[in-house]
């Protein structure tokens, strides 16, 4: 779309909304544009920082009636980099970023702009949490709307499952809420759907109790002593309560923590019941006897443990994520990640191990549409780094990793851990949701946006 033409979309738009227009002219549009991801590069005829949900419907109307493509941000943090658009209109939710707690309901009501650490900063004073996920800077809106994986998902589940009512602005522009009392359907949809039947301007959670204080420790080893504390991790995942969270992560260490420059194993741990700290001290002992780490950090303040893996992927960085389920980590699965993980020499990409169940297992299988509920772990591969010269093979290791798991994957596809993949996106999102849950999936979307207008996104079609 020329210059010319698009003038009077943004001078339009500028008439209609009290937040702030950037146009391709201004000084911050290079600025305003810009995702996580730095592979990314997309040009918007405009980027909306919405000052209320009075401007979010009349945005929403805007792209509608111009028939103009339309990107939701909220952190921008998504690796696919749904938050941008080429010659269409990003309704930027930054500033909807309020977080407002309910002591007497046990319930916090969160802007679709914030992030997770809005909501950490917010809660831990008054020793109250919300499960969410693990790196600060995501945006709570994405997070929740593909699920929510974290520290806290074997104590209280998902991010999703801890939704208890969303503010909701529909293709029409109408304003619902989507509650148990109020559209049990739409909430069921918001708890894993992605963001494919409105803009989330506030999400209402159930707060939890924070574990105070904090029991949780990274312990590192050297790639020599990978196998035997592998498979100790595994043994020792198999009798935890739900209480005790744990990620294996192979990574070589971004220069800034002057760890070298050798790929490492991280078991990362943390213990969620705030009442028996000291029980959650036993099973740490416990790895620990069983696998004696090369070094470990201990942590005992939620907002620092929050942010503590925010470092391996700082916004603009280039990025690339695939994913899988798995249920065992035998010989023969060790075998793979070993020679895998042994292959990395360079920092930007990983592999992390999300040790499953819990309550999270417990949620029945239809309540909401976030799959694989019976995964034991969920492998996360990905990759950020700067320089554009190495995103094909860093891309490729990547894929190669996934390729290699295939044969032991259960089939969970998580949306928060996949990138905007090329080739058949309905095909995609078949894999992600399976033929029951998208089908229901896809009547709400006929129900509240069956033109398609939320289509930027792992998409869920109407049809």
């Amino acid at each position: 779309m020329g210059t010319s033409s698009a003038a009077p979309l943004v001078a339009e738009l500028r008439s209609r909304v009290t937040g702030q227009v950037v146009g391709a002219g201004d000084e911050e549009y290079d600025a305003a544009r810009r995702v996580w991801n730095g592979i990314v590069d997309k040009h918007p005829l405009a980027v909306v920082r919405v000052a209320d949900e009075d401007d979010v419907v009349a945005v929403v109307d805007h792209a509608r009636t111009r028939r103009l493509p339309l990107a939701v941000r909220g952190g921008g943090h998504g690796v696919a980099g749904y938050g941008t658009v080429d010659e269409g209109v990003v309704l930027d939710l930054g500033r909807l970023a309020g977080v407002d707690l309910d002591e007497s309901t046990g319930t916090v009501r969160v802007g679709g702009g914030a992030r997770l650490g809005d909501v950490d900063r917010a809660t831990a004073p008054h020793g109250l949490v919300v499960p969410l996920g693990v790196v600060s800077q995501t945006g709570v809106g994405g997070l929740t709307l593909g699920g929510g994986v974290g520290w806290l998902t074997r104590a209280y589940g998902l991010t999703a499952d801890n939704v208890v009512a969303a503010s909701v602005v529909t293709a029409s522009g109408e304003r619902v809420t989507a509650s148990e009392a109020e559209d049990g359907d739409l909430l069921w949809a918001l708890r894993g759907g992605g963001g494919n039947f409105g803009v989330v301007t506030r999400f209402t959670y159930r707060a939890r109790a924070l574990p105070d204080p904090l029991v949780a420790v990274e312990m590192v080893y050297t790639e020599q002593r990978w196998p035997h504390a592998l498979r100790a991790w595994e043994a020792w995942t198999r009798e935890l309560p739900d209480a005790m969270q744990s990620i294996a992560t192979f990574i070589v260490p971004p220069p800034e923590l002057g760890a070298g420059d050798e790929p490492l194993l991280v078991l990362a741990s943390m213990w969620a019941d705030p009442d028996d700290g000291a029980a959650g001290e036993r099973f740490l002992s416990e790895l620990r006897a069983a696998a004696p780490p090369d070094e470990e950090t201990p942590e005992s303040d939620w907002v620092a443990w929050q942010s503590a893996f925010d470092v391996l992927g700082g916004p603009g960085r280039r990025g690339y994520w695939r994913n899988t389920s798995f249920d065992r980590l035998d010989d023969e699965v060790v075998e793979v990640l070993l020679r895998r993980a042994g292959e990395q020499r360079w920092a930007g990409t990983g592999i992390d191990i999300h040790h499953m169940g819990g309550a999270f297992a417990r949620v029945p299988a239809e309540a909401t549409p976030f799959p694989a509920r019976g995964a034991r772990f969920w492998l996360n591969v990905y990759g950020a780094w700067t320089d554009p010269a190495v995103d094909a093979p860093r891309t490729a290791w990547v894929r190669a990793v996934v390729q290699d798991m295939a044969p032991f994957s259960t089939g969970g596809l998580y949306v928060n851990f996949l990138g905007a993949e090329a080739g058949d996106r309905a095909q995609a999102t078949r894999a992600v949701y399976g033929a029951g849950p998208l089908e229901r999936l896809a009547g709400l979307k006929r129900r509240y946006d069956p033109e398609n207008l939320f289509r930027l996104n792992h998409n869920v079609p109407p049809a």
